[in-house]
């Protein structure tokens, strides 16, 4: 059994100034990735100036319109505004047990928040925590905190773990984090060596890195990607490929563009 992951920061289903609107070719194009699981960052539950401008604008949220009648879907709303919001959304060709969206706002100027989602693939619970961090250094350490603090309190130790979105970590150092606090193995290090010394500390592995160790996967500006903005990271599955979506359609549906890896799930690498 095979499980196909993407994550995409879909720029709200707008171009720049909001002047067109990209929701219907988005939606095609993520159908097109056959992903059982999407991470969406940037999804509009509401924006009542977009649809007063645009004929084609979706009378449902956009989670849902983009889920169609394929997946399930859940949202977690963070940036509210007098015309509507946007936040994270997940979506789903497998069960949803639970969802929790959880407010990592830094400061009034930027709301963010990170979404996690238990689906379940042969009644193993699967943790999805949806990730889009702020712009600021200090807010994006202070927010990488706070999701560490949330896996270790409600995620079980042996649980298998996704955590995939927008971490605009242009100066890649919130990877270093990571490694240091959960003690993380990235995903094409062909070993299965672990360290658990009885808490969440081992397993998690980053799924996208090119052959030099140093860089992850350039995914922004979608015309021509130079900066490692967008991640998976894994813990519990076996890692079959991974790939980054450029050129035509990608480059023209948002500012940046997706990432995606099949993993196998016939087992499940627990810890032990």
């Amino acid at each position: 059994m095979k499980l196909r992951i993407a994550t995409y920061n879909i720029h709200k289903g707008v171009t720049a100034f909001g002047r067109k609107t990209r929701i219907h070719e988005l939606r095609e194009a993520i159908k097109s990735l056959d992903a059982d699981i999407v991470f969406l960052q940037e999804v509009q539950g509401q924006h009542d100036h977009h649809a007063a401008k645009h004929e084609s604008w979706p009378s449902e949220a956009q989670h849902q319109f983009l889920a169609g009648d394929t997946h399930h879907s859940v949202y977690g709303m963070n940036a509210v505004y007098e015309h509507g919001h946007h936040g994270n959304a997940l979506l789903s060709k497998l069960p949803i047990k639970t969802w929790h969206n959880e407010d990592v706002s830094d400061h009034a100027y930027e709301q963010r928040g990170i979404l996690h989602v238990v689906v379940e693939i042969d009644k193993i619970e699967v943790h999805c925590f949806v990730v889009h961090l702020g712009l600021f250094a200090a807010s994006r350490r202070r927010q990488i905190q706070s999701l560490i603090q949330q896996v270790q309190e409600k995620v079980p130790a042996k649980a298998p773990l996704i955590i995939a979105g927008d971490f605009n970590d242009w100066s890649q150092r919130l990877s270093h984090t990571l490694y240091k606090e959960l003690n993380v193995i990235e995903a094409f290090e062909q070993t299965n060596k672990s360290v658990n010394d009885g808490r969440l500390r081992a397993g998690l592995r980053q799924a996208l890195r090119p052959l030099n160790p140093h860089q992850h996967a350039r995914t922004f500006p979608a015309g021509l990607p130079c900066l490692s903005l967008d991640r998976i990271y894994l813990r519990g599955f076996k890692l079959e490929c991974a790939d980054v979506m450029r050129g035509e359609p990608w480059s023209k549906l948002s500012d940046h563009v997706p990432l995606i890896v099949e993993l196998s799930v016939d087992h499940f690498e627990l810890l032990p």
